[in-house]
Parts: structure tokens; C-alpha cells; sequence
């Protein structure tokens, strides 16, 4: 009994205990009804459409083999197999693009002499501030034109060429979209590797008369192996799972022969149909296998070289490679196409929503902004001028009261995951609740959102079934791995003795908390706080499955709008997201001095 209260009068084992149960609840309850669930009939509907007699809850092996090996009508092939197949070439492609793109400019910025390095870093990380389905939208109404029925667009407007379909929607725009939107992240963990390099590597490679292409690929390339791996691998994670950029880039026609459909596409079908939720279920299954093999690779990779050591106690002094007479023209290349891909897609934005006709500036317009009347084509009762639609306000007050939870949640949770995983570091008990906390990170927003759909439908747990408080869970527990990253973080860099010298003084827990160690890693923790606010307001894939009429997300009213052809609104919505979360950033950053940067990569 002594013990017991001597362990439970340590707070970081009462945090253990609480945050270990929580954990298994959120994470490992949903994951094992996820799994379940492909292994049974899953309501009437799909009941009837297996046939052979079977029952609703009844076992089955049909949602695997139907999906996976079923030759008739080709229907594995059709259903999983190219769908699969076209999403990891997509993958691929997308790592290629933000790997060259990211690693060239974060060699420039640490490598060379080049000028306006603040300019372009700041402008170059702004596309992964941005949702990755805005660069998708940006790509559409640059190339889209009349020659494939989709309207003119910026390109054709100011030049009159017209690219082919293929170059507008399908594979190789989905690809190159999600390739620019994770060259940011490219960039700050490559940047990160050659700004921390000790300079005497390659000094005493040149005074060997080494060539600079041969210093490239036998110090460098070498010293950023971890990060470049590390890219790869969580871009192709990333970008194989992704739904809104395909769902944005698929409006080809089959008879063109650019039918591209992602795996995530297909997945959404199948469990809307109502029919096949179990094959749907399949495919989250093994898109979640693809992310954590992923990951599990990537720890191996970095793990089996221990020390990828390139800072010092002798030379930080960065030898900077002279560009010379290329020095001006590489600067304003490189400032053109940083700020075509981070600025231009709110100027398309702002004039899709205001052009009756793309790319014709006889019939601009407010009225997709201002107009009192409804438009056609649309299913929504209300749906006006956006500044005056009751559906998008309510959306948008939604969605922000959604975020500021999930931030408060996801935040504080993970600052006190941060704190015992500190204090009890080593413990078998912290490192299973830090893993536990970082999982859903490993796993794809649209499967985890068939975890909890999955789990809305299981008996006992109905009371979920498209609840705003479904939403609300399910968000803190998807955030949660990027606060708890910071906070663990924070703590880890604080001094034990701090709290030590408050318990001497008989300060409480609470107080210390509060008093001592938030105000001392204030910065960090906000960002703890900022980065789920963020990443919730832009968020589409996770909600999709969710959101029902009454809790309508301004994401998914989005995503409405443009499914239903009124892409001017769509245009205008996207332009009102960016700004809302640009707005708050920057007032946050200014309030607190916390930034995104601080949370990124976790």
C-alpha cells in the first residue's frame, strides 16, 4: 500500500497510467475494429450483396478475396491493383520532384553565396503552410483551357496554348502537385543536415584538389543520406495515400484514356456505396501496412548507421561556394518560380472566384462573393455569394470552433505526454506511450477515418455515428503526435533541477506546470498548440467519411461546391481558408513569438 502511494505521488506515473489507457482506447480499440470489420459483414446492405445466405456481423473472407483476387468482370484489377499501382507511381514521381526541387534550393540557401536567401526561404516554405490540395486547384486553373472543356485558364488566357488533358488532370498533375507541396519539407530536413555540416569536411577535401562535383557526391550527398532517406520515404507515405489532390485532378474522361484513380479514390467509393464498406476497410488496412512497413524502414535505414555526426567542436564556419556572374541570374530564378508555386496560387484563386467565365475579364463578377441569389447546380438551399451564405458561416464557425478544441485537446494532451515521457525516460512504460502517441501520424488520414467509421458502426459505439464529437476526437487523436512531438521536445530540454528547486520549495504540481516550465518553453508549447489548430482548419481527408448535413466542415463544403461544378465558389472558400490560417499564424507569431517552423518534423 506504501508503494502504491508513493507511485501514484508522482505525477508523471499517474500521467503514464492515464494517457496509457486513453491511448489504448483511442488508437488500438479503433485499429483492432478496423480489422475486424474487413473480416465481417458489415449491415444489410453489403449482407445482400455477398449473398450466400450470410448475415449481417456474420465472419467472412469475402471482402479480401473478392478484392484483392476476384478475376471476374477483372474486378481486383479494376477495384485495388491499378488503382494501387498508378498511386505508387504517383508516389514515386512526387518524391523525385521534392527531392530535386527542395534539396537544390536548400543548397543554395546553405551551400552558396546567393543573395536574398531570407526572401526565398520564406516564401519557399509557404506551399507547406498550405493544404496540398490548393496546389492542386492552383494547377487546374493555370493549365486547364477550352480545348478539353474545362474552361480557360491563366496559361491560355496570356499565351493562348492549350496543354494536353494529360498535363491537366491525371497522373502526372496529381504527382507533380504533391511534389511541390512536399518539396518545403525536403528542404527544411536537407537544409537542416547542410547548415549543421562542419565546413572542414569539404575545406580539407579542396585543399586534397578535390573536384567540386566530387566533393558533392563523396562528402555531401553522403552526409545527407539520413534526410534525403527520410524525404523519400515520408513523402511516398504521404503522397500514396493522398486523396484531395486526385480527387481535384480526376476530372479526365475515360475516353480520353486518362482515367486516373488513386487507391485513396477508390477507397472512398467503396465504403460510400454502402455495399462494400468491408472491401473499403481492405484497402485502409493496407494503405495503414505501406505507411508504418514505410517508417519502419526508414528507422532501420537511419538506425543502422550510427553516427551521422557533421557537427564539431572545431571549424562551424560555412565555406560558401562563390556563384560568381551566375550569382544575380540564379537569384532571380530562383525568387520567380519560389514565388510562382507560394504566391501566385492566392492571386488564382482570388481571380477564379471572380471571373463568370475563366480566364475572360469581360465577365468578372462578385456574385460568387456578394450575390443574394442561388446558383444553379448546386444542392444547397442557401448556397448565395459565400460572404453571405448561411451554410458557409456556419461551416466556417464550425470549423474554427473544431480547431481551437482539437488545438486545446491535442496541445495539452500532448505537453503532459511530453512532461512523464521526460521524467520517466528510459521506462518501458513512457517509451509504449510515446510510440502509442505517435502512431496515428504512421497512419493515413482516410484510413483513420475509416478506423472510427468503423467503430461508429460497432454496437455499443453508435452513439459516435457523425457526431461533431466524433469529429473532435478524431482530430485530437490524429494531431495529437505533432504536440506531443513538441512536447516532449520542450520538456527534454529542460534541466530536471528547475523542478527540482520548485519541490524543494514546496511549489505543487500545477503551479509548477504553469509557473516554472510553461513560461520557460512558452514558444515551443504554443507551437504545440498552433500546429493542431493548423492542421485541423485545412484538413479534408480525415473529415470526408465523417461529416454529415449538420456538421459540414468549411473543408467539405469545399469539397461539395467543387463536385458539384461551382468552382468559382470553390475558389473563393479555399482563398478564405488559406487567409483565415495565414491570419491567425501571423497573430499567434506575433502574440507569442511561436511559429510553424518550430513544429516541423516534429
Amino acid at each position: 500500500m506504501q508503494k502504491f502511494k508513493s507511485y501514484c505521488s508522482k505525477p508523471a506515473n499517474l500521467i503514464t497510467v492515464i494517457f496509457l489507457t486513453l491511448l489504448l482506447l483511442a488508437v488500438v480499440l479503433p485499429l483492432s475494429t478496423l480489422l475486424i470489420g474487413s473480416f465481417k459483414v458489415n449491415g444489410n446492405q453489403e449482407a445482400i450483396w455477398i449473398g450466400d445466405e450470410v448475415a449481417d456481423g456474420s465472419w467472412t473472407f469475402h471482402h479480401w478475396t473478392e478484392l484483392l483476387t476476384s478475376k471476374e468482370f477483372n474486378y481486383a484489377e479494376t477495384k485495388f491493383w491499378i488503382p494501387l499501382g498508378q498511386s505508387a507511381l504517383m508516389a514515386l514521381i512526387a518524391c523525385f520532384v521534392a527531392v530535386l526541387f527542395g534539396g537544390m534550393v536548400a543548397w543554395f540557401i546553405t551551400r552558396s553565396d546567393l543573395p536574398a536567401k531570407q526572401f526565398i526561404s520564406t516564401v519557399f516554405v509557404f506551399p507547406y503552410i498550405m493544404p496540398s490540395w490548393s496546389m492542386a486547384m492552383f494547377w487546374e486553373n493555370f493549365f486547364k483551357n477550352t480545348s478539353i472543356n474545362a474552361g480557360m485558364g491563366i496559361l491560355q488566357s496570356v499565351t493562348g496554348l492549350c496543354v494536353p488533358e494529360s498535363f491537366v488532370y491525371g497522373l502526372w498533375p496529381c504527382a507533380m502537385s504533391l511534389g511541390l507541396h512536399y518539396a518545403p519539407f525536403a528542404y527544411i530536413l536537407i537544409g537542416g543536415i547542410l547548415r549543421n555540416m562542419d565546413a572542414n569536411l569539404e575545406e580539407a577535401a579542396t585543399v586534397l584538389k578535390a573536384s567540386r562535383f566530387k566533393i558533392l557526391r563523396r562528402i555531401t550527398l553522403p552526409i545527407v543520406l539520413p534526410a534525403l532517406v527520410s524525404t523519400v520515404l515520408l513523402v511516398f507515405s504521404s503522397s500514396i495515400s493522398s486523396f484531395t489532390v486526385p480527387f481535384f485532378l480526376n476530372k479526365s474522361s475515360i475516353s480520353s484514356g486518362n482515367n486516373f484513380v488513386s487507391i485513396s479514390v477508390q477507397m472512398r467509393n467503396l465504403i460510400n456505396t454502402g455495399f462494400t464498406i468491408g472491401q473499403g476497410y481492405v484497402v485502409a488496412i493496407v494503405l495503414m501496412i505501406f505507411s508504418i512497413g514505410i517508417l519502419t524502414l526508414n528507422n532501420w535505414l537511419t538506425g543502422t548507421r550510427k553516427s551521422f555526426t557533421t557537427v564539431t567542436g572545431k571549424s562551424g564556419q560555412v565555406s560558401l561556394v562563390k556563384l560568381g556572374r551566375a550569382r544575380t541570374p540564379t537569384a532571380a530564378i530562383m525568387i520567380v518560380i519560389v514565388a510562382f508555386f507560394a504566391i501566385m496560387p492566392l492571386l488564382s484563386f482570388a481571380m477564379e472566384s471572380l471571373f463568370e467565365v475563366p480566364g475572360d475579364w469581360s465577365t468578372f463578377t462578385l456574385r460568387y462573393w456578394t450575390s443574394t441569389e442561388l446558383f444553379e447546380g448546386s444542392n444547397k438551399g442557401d448556397t448565395i455569394g459565400i460572404l453571405r451564405s448561411a451554410t458557409l458561416w456556419q461551416a466556417m464557425g464550425r470549423s474554427l470552433l473544431l480547431s481551437v478544441l482539437v488545438s486545446i485537446l491535442a496541445g495539452t494532451f500532448g505537453i503532459l505526454i511530453g512532461y512523464a515521457v521526460a521524467r520517466k525516460r528510459g521506462s518501458r512504460a513512457a517509451t509504449l506511450m510515446s510510440d502509442l502517441a505517435f502512431l496515428p501520424y504512421l497512419i493515413p488520414s482516410m484510413s483513420f477515418g475509416a478506423v472510427y467509421l468503423a467503430l461508429s458502426y460497432t454496437k455499443g459505439f453508435t452513439w459516435l455515428d457523425s457526431s461533431f464529437f466524433l469529429l473532435l476526437l478524431v482530430g485530437s487523436v490524429k494531431f495529437m503526435p505533432f504536440a506531443s512531438r513538441a512536447g516532449t521536445s520542450a520538456m527534454l530540454q529542460l534541466s530536471g533541477e528547475i523542478e527540482e528547486a520548485a519541490v524543494i520549495m514546496g511549489v505543487p504540481w500545477w503551479k509548477r506546470m504553469t509557473r516554472v516550465l510553461f513560461p520557460i518553453q512558452k514558444a515551443s508549447f504554443i507551437s504545440g498548440y498552433l500546429l493542431p489548430f493548423i492542421s485541423c482548419m485545412r484538413e479534408m481527408s480525415l473529415f470526408v467519411l465523417l461529416a454529415a448535413s449538420y456538421t459540414t466542415l468549411v473543408t467539405t463544403l469545399l469539397q461539395e461546391y467543387s463536385r458539384t461544378g461551382l468552382t468559382q465558389a470553390s475558389n473563393a472558400i479555399n482563398l478564405l481558408i488559406i487567409l483565415v490560417v495565414l491570419v491567425i499564424q501571423f497573430a499567434v507569431n506575433k502574440l507569442t513569438g511561436a511559429s510553424l517552423d518550430r513544429g516541423i518534423g516534429g
